[in-house]
């Protein structure tokens, strides 16, 4: 008999819709599975963007108590082209006069005579180069403390260029260059770093003898004027910039002064010229970082209000409706934000500093009312970076910045619930995989159970035809024999 290949063939029973129906009974669960899932991913999902929004308020937060913010300043010039002003944090307020008498500059020497392309060879030997400072007169050298000589071994196969290499290899805090003129190519050597320090000397084991005159030599490249070799000739000297601020006389390797006025730096740019600068309190900073803790904290209430909201036009509530750890952060909030501080005794409220609770959860800014109270910082600091024992009187900006790190924290709220929320999802993930296979048992027992049965009504049906056809036969005898 030709074996069965398609449920019902053998009985003529549609018996592959039957078990069809009856696997997708047993599977009805999964349905509600799957939607309970989605829901529970859009719950993570939503809780994933607060934690997002709670964070950029701790940021905002954290910055209005930060006491480098209360501490900025602004620093004008009234001539960029020769002072130009930074300021920073700690800056006294005040009028500084800034006099340069001199631009840092940087040690560079030039091979005094020129070879006839930087692919000419420059003799061998050794080229010892140091950096430190020059007295003179007489040209006496200083080396650098903590700067070891470096050597560079020259080989006959070398050329200007390769030298240029070589040089430039170390790291020694020179930089050598080719220039090409009519006469041709020479080396040029400067030093990395501006500042009487960072001049440099380069001392010669030539090969071929001392003579420089032989035109060959590596000798050509040497820079020791206290010991009488000068193939190089000094076009500038190595000197640290000098100047005098409201008369006082300062120095500095580099033509950048920091440290020599407190929070400010100043940039030196044309030598024998004036500037005035002047330094204040840069207000405008801390208008900013309360503009930005307002804005923070309204796009956390606005998505809370989003999540949590029942539209009663479409009878659809937001994801997180109904959610008691989002309703709670809600709530505390709102509480934080309408009570007040004993931290200042000028600004007790946040509307006294222009921040106003609207209709719909949010702050609005007043900024005129804002320009007042940054007028006076001292006691804005205090409204809003206070901490104190007594909680009363802690700043707004502390209050917030304790309320985020708490509920971001290890154990707060917003990440025990994301936590909880993605527990079920696995447990959710688990059962639908457990009932998948369970009706998947159940399909194959029904498929087998089928499957003998059609085989049986099969065998069944051929011994009914069997059965039928003998009886005709004899029958047919019968009618015969008569």
């Amino acid at each position: 008999m030709a074996s069965i290949t398609s449920l019902g063939i053998g009985s003529g029973v549609d018996v592959n819709t039957i078990v069809t129906q009856l696997v997708a009974l047993e599977s009805r669960p999964l349905s509600q599975m799957r939607s309970e899932a989605s829901a529970l991913q859009t719950q993570v999902s939503s809780y994933g963007q607060l934690s997002s929004l709670f964070s950029g308020l701790q940021t905002a937060a954290n910055k209005l108590t930060n006491a480098g913010l209360w501490k900025q300043a602004t620093a004008t010039s009234n001539n960029d082209a020769v002072v130009q002003a930074i300021g920073g944090s700690g800056a006294a307020a005040g009028n500084y006069s800034v006099n340069v008498t001199r631009l840092a500059s940087s040690q560079t020497v030039v091979a005094a005579s020129s070879l006839s392309a930087s692919s000419a060879p420059v003799g061998s030997g050794v080229l010892t180069l140091e950096i430190g400072s020059w007295d003179q007169p007489p040209m006496n050298f200083v080396p650098r403390v903590g700067r070891d000589p470096v050597g560079i071994t020259v080989t006959a196969d070398d050329t200007l260029a390769t030298l240029r290499d070589k040089i430039n290899a170390t790291g020694a805090g020179v930089t050598a260059s080719i220039v090409t003129d009519a006469t041709g190519a020479r080396l040029s050597m400067r030093s990395s770093e501006t500042g009487a320090e960072n001049g440099f000397r380069l001392a010669v084991a030539d090969d071929d003898g001392p003579d420089i005159a032989d035109g060959t030599g590596l000798s050509r490249f040497a820079y020791d004027p206290g010991a009488g070799s000068t193939g190089m000739e000094r076009k500038l000297a190595a000197g640290n910039a000098e100047a005098s601020i409201n008369g006082i006389e300062v120095q500095s390797a580099s033509n950048e002064l920091t440290g020599v006025i407190d929070g400010l730096t100043l940039r030196l740019r044309k030598e024998g010229a004036t500037a005035d600068v002047s330094v204040a309190t840069d207000r405008a900073a801390v208008k900013t970082a309360i503009q930005d803790f307002a804005t923070a904290y309204n796009a956390l209430t606005k998505l809370i209000s989003d999540q949590t909201k029942y539209d009663p036009a479409s009878k659809v509530g937001g994801p997180l409706q109904g959610d008691s750890a989002a309703t709670g952060l809600q709530r505390q909030l709102r509480s934080l934000l309408g009570a007040g501080s004993e931290a200042s005794a000028t600004f007790r409220r946040l509307s006294d500093v222009g921040l106003s609770l609207q209709r719909d959860g949010t702050l609005s800014v007043d900024g005129t009312k804002l320009d007042a109270a940054t007028s006076n910082l001292a006691e804005l600091q205090k409204a809003f970076a206070a901490s104190d024992p007594d909680p009363t009187k802690d700043g707004f900006a502390r209050r917030y910045a304790d309320l985020a790190q708490q509920v971001l924290g290890i154990d707060g709220s917003l990440t025990s619930r994301t936590e909880g929320l993605r527990s079920r999802l696995t447990q959710n993930s688990e059962g639908q995989q457990a009932l998948e296979d369970r009706v998947e048992r159940f399909r194959a027992r029904l498929v087998a159970q089928y499957t003998a049965m059609d085989s049986n009504l099969s065998k069944l049906n051929a011994l009914s035809g069997f059965v039928s056809q003998q009886l005709a036969g004899l029958s047919g005898n019968n009618s015969n024999n008569r």
